[in-house]
């Protein structure tokens, strides 16, 4: 989904919105599951890491800009506790017990004017 809004800064407000996310690159060059007995599933992924491009659009009282961004993430490293159990019906419920993500780096390139 897009996202806009408004943030304050000193003498006014500046709107902005992005638009047209895409995921344009996913890499999970370490991963891993392993089984964990009597609670579920744990993955790991490690140094992961994505490219979002999208459009950017912002407008101040004094002047408004748009242009295309690229941002790169990486160095993700995500650890996921997977639960699973069975319901009062028999059917397998699968929950997230738990779940820590870092990243390392985060690069963004700014490109004005559509």
């Amino acid at each position: 989904p897009d996202l806009s809004g408004y943030e304050k800064y000193g003498l006014g407000n500046v709107k902005y919105n992005i638009s047209k996310i895409h995921v344009t690159a996913v890499e999970f060059p370490s991963a891993s599951i392993s089984f964990i007995p009597g609670t579920g599933i744990k993955l790991v992924i490690g140094n992961a890491s994505l490219t979002i491009d999208m459009s950017w659009n912002i407008r101040t009282w004094m002047f408004k800009d748009s242009g295309r961004s690229t941002v790169y993430i990486s160095k993700v490293f995500v650890t996921a506790i997977i639960s699973t159990a069975l319901d009062n019906t028999s059917h397998t419920a699968i929950s997230l017990a738990s779940c820590r993500t870092t990243s390392g780096d985060i690069d963004i390139k700014l490109n004005g004017r559509n």
